[in-house]
Formats: C-alpha cells, sequence, structure tokens
C-alpha cells in the first residue's frame, strides 16, 4: 500500500501512548536540520532527492551549495543538464538529479511552477515513489498523510508486530498502519512523522538498536524483550 489516499485503518491500542511518547522524545531529542526550518515546497524536494541513500552529514553540505545555485524550481527547470550534475557531483546516485531536474521541468511546464500538494500527484512526477510523495505532502504542505520510509517502517514493525508476524505480512500492513498512526491535524502529522524518522535514525537504529534509551520501549513489543545494553 502506497502514499495514496485509502480509508485509515483501526489504530492499535497502545497507539496514543505511542504517540505521546514519541512526540515528548521529538520535542527534547531533535537534530536541528535545515531542511526542517522550511516548509518551502522546492526545498523539502530537495532535500528529500538528497536523503535517497546519503548520510545527513553529507546532505547538510551539499544542500545549500545547491538551492544557492538554484534558489527556487523555476531556476531548476532552466538550467542545462550539465550544470545540474555538476552541482550534484560527489554525492553519488545521479539519476536522483537527472530526475529532480525533471521533475522541476515538468512542474514548471505543467502546473505553473507549483509543486503539487498531494500524494496522488506528486506520485505521478518523475523520480517520486510513495515515500517522497508523502514526504512532501506533510513536510512541506503539512498534510495528515504517511511517509514511510526505511527508518518509519524499521521502527512500526518492531513497536508494532510481533516475530509470528510474516515479512510479508509486515510489509503489506506497514503503510496502512502508518496511515491509522498519523494525527489528523497537520502539524502534529509534521512533527510525528518527523519524529518517527528521527527516532529510527539516532535509537532504533538497523543494527545493535538502543532499546534501553528507547522512548518508546515501553509500548513497543520488540524493546520489552531485549536485553540490549549500551
Amino acid at each position: 500500500m502506497g502514499a495514496t489516499s485509502t480509508p485509515r485503518a483501526r489504530k492499535p491500542a497502545h497507539a496514543q501512548a505511542f504517540t505521546r511518547k514519541l512526540l515528548a522524545w521529538w520535542a527534547r531529542a531533535a537534530r536541528d536540520l535545515p531542511w526542517r526550518r522550511t516548509r518551502d515546497p522546492y526545498r523539502v524536494l530537495v532535500s528529500e532527492f538528497m536523503l535517497q541513500q546519503t548520510q545527513v552529514s553529507r546532505v547538510t553540505e551539499y544542500y545549500p551549495r545547491f538551492l544557492d545555485r538554484f534558489p527556487d524550481l523555476e531556476a531548476l527547470a532552466r538550467a542545462r543538464p550539465r550544470a545540474v550534475r555538476e552541482a550534484w557531483d560527489g554525492l553519488g546516485y545521479y539519476a536522483r538529479a537527472s530526475n529532480l531536474h525533471a521533475l522541476a521541468r515538468a512542474v514548471s511546464r505543467d502546473h505553473g511552477g507549483t509543486l503539487p500538494d498531494t500524494p496522488d500527484d506528486l506520485i505521478k512526477l518523475p523520480g517520486v515513489g510513495p515515500y517522497t510523495a508523502g514526504a512532501v505532502a506533510t513536510f512541506a504542505y503539512e498534510k495528515a498523510v504517511p511517509a514511510v520510509d526505511t527508518n518509519v517502517s524499521r521502527v512500526l514493525r518492531r513497536v508494532f508486530f510481533d516475530r509470528a508476524t510474516s515479512n510479508l505480512q509486515r510489509a503489506t500492513k506497514i503503510w496502512e498502519l502508518a496511515r491509522a498512526l498519523v494525527p489528523k491535524n497537520g502539524k502534529r502529522a509534521w512533527k510525528f512523522n518527523q519524529a518517527v524518522m528521527e527516532l529510527g535514525a539516532l535509537i532504533c537504529v538497523a543494527r545493535k538498536p538502543k532499546c534501553p534509551q528507547c522512548p518508546v520501549r515501553p509500548v513497543c513489543r520488540t524493546g520489552k524483550s531485549r536485553r540490549t545494553k549500551d
């Protein structure tokens, strides 16, 4: 299930406690990242393309330089492919730069230079999958929609699914669960989506998760049973 609109599933019994603990942790532990200080759709979009398969530390270096060279979507749309590749040089996965450039041109041509604000429309653009569509909708436009990347999927799987659940069942239900958990208020949805990603990036990591430090461990099916120590 992707980022497109479907009815919300029923929330798990401990969803409210999960959200409360998560947002309390986010308020005190969130990293100050430049793309979190803006709701400008173009800037959010650039950050999301750069963050695909690239460490945050690298993106914080390239992000401001890229925006200095291409400060808005129209500037990027007018740019020559070679200039875009040069600005991206060193980040790797260069298809992202080509897709971002193609997207800018498509939006300039077909949408009057305004990036769409719904996942259903965003996902039709070059290089945009379910996660990026949800991320731009919620982080730029504060839409109450899920944004499930690798970190989010890992957190939700560990917190809400037991080991008896097959990998296939979990994979097909993650988006449904995320949609049920996202607060209906847009500003709160922004915080929630950012917070789940942050938890997956800093605490609920793929290897050696820091369960003793985890703010949601009391309601986490996996964390409560782990004996992991720092």
